[in-house]
């Protein structure tokens, strides 16, 4: 008879550091959405300088509001698309990229802080000290990328470049995945490999796992180019199987710059996942799948509201609140397929 054995015990010597982990890791998600309002209200160019210490402080007299201002009218942005703005309307724009960089900031604290505390008090397993260390370096990478991307749209441009943002995003989606999946194994303890074979899901998770990870980027380079506001239809596109105008002359522009084409790939991508995720679902039918089963069924039901969110938010004309709500349940499957990636290597069959 064949049994499986169930979620290993948690590791008490390392449990704070698994919450630590998992507190990093809501902050990265308030980033990314934060990060997607930013977008959706133009805000992310309304801050047109660097500064790591004082920027951590929005200005504080109407002098210095009226300086950051002027900085901000000097810009594409303002002059081709914001001419006239008002100073109070400004603010309404300033205020969400400076949150979306304080968040940045705190995401610093947040893990470094913890970092140095659990490594004086060696409450940090050695086996995870170093992987801790690259997902600083990686936080910190995804914070300068941050800022090559605003640059894009300081000069020439009236919108930061899609294929930077889609960068951007890349990074701090690879951060929280890291984060997710290190807190696992800060919280569960080591692998201990035990018993005869291993779960046929390993390859099959992983696979689908990064098939959501480019399907969030395919959704970064709609946010781009502003892809949702054009064929607002549906499951047409124009009236069309295939958008008339998708093919815009070479590779590159039809896949980072193609307004319809960007649309097209994330609608297919879409479809591709939630097919997969059915498969998955019927596949988890079979007993040797139980303890997976309530992952999968999670993720299948996400899936599936995440299509319906996603149309919604396409024939509505991308109103705030589903837009937001789109990208959250993106992060949210995200989560939960990297924690069924994990989940399925810890499966050992007992034979």
């Amino acid at each position: 008879m064949t049994t499986i054995k169930p979620w290993p015990r948690p590791d008490q010597s390392a449990k704070a550091a698994g919450l630590w982990l998992v507190l990093v890791a809501a902050v990265v998600v308030a980033m990314v959405v934060v990060g997607g309002a930013t977008r959706i209200t133009g805000s992310g160019l309304s801050i047109t300088q660097w500064d790591l210490i004082s920027g951590v402080f929005p200005p504080s007299s109407h002098s210095e509001w009226e300086r950051v201002f002027g900085l901000y009218r000097a810009t594409p942005q303002y002059r081709l698309v914001n001419s006239g703005m008002s100073l109070a309307q400004f603010k309404s724009i300033f205020w969400w990229e400076w949150g979306h960089r304080f968040l940045g900031r705190l995401l610093g604290v947040v893990f470094l802080a913890p970092f140095l505390i659990l490594l004086a008090l060696k409450r940090l397993p050695r086996r995870l000290i170093w992987r801790c260390v690259q997902l600083f370096a990686l936080g910190a990478l995804q914070g300068a990328v941050g800022w090559w991307m605003v640059q894009s749209g300081l000069e020439a441009r009236t919108s930061v470049a899609p294929e930077r943002l889609a960068a951007h995003l890349s990074l701090a989606l690879l951060l929280f995945v890291g984060l997710i999946w290190t807190a696992l194994e800060a919280w569960f303890g080591q692998r201990r490999l035990a018993g005869q074979g291993r779960s046929g899901w390993i390859w099959p998770s992983a696979v689908f796992a990064a098939a959501v990870y480019v399907q969030c980027l395919l959704g970064a380079l709609v946010a781009g180019n502003h892809a949702g506001l054009v064929d607002a239809d549906w499951p047409l596109m124009g009236g069309r199987l295939i958008p008339s105008d998708y093919w815009r002359g070479s590779l590159w522009a039809t896949v980072a710059h193609g307004t319809a084409a960007v649309q097209f790939n994330h609608r297919l991508w879409a479809y591709a996942l939630l097919i997969a995720g059915a498969c998955m679902v019927a596949a988890s039918l079979r007993h040797r799948s139980r303890p997976l089963r309530p992952l999968i069924w999670l993720i299948g039901a996400l899936l599936a509201a995440q299509v319906a969110l996603g149309v919604a938010t396409l024939l509505l004309t991308v109103p705030f609140p589903l837009a937001m709500l789109h990208q959250f349940t993106a992060v949210s499957i995200l989560a939960f397929a990297t924690a069924l990636a994990w989940r399925a290597r810890r499966i050992l069959e007992v034979l």
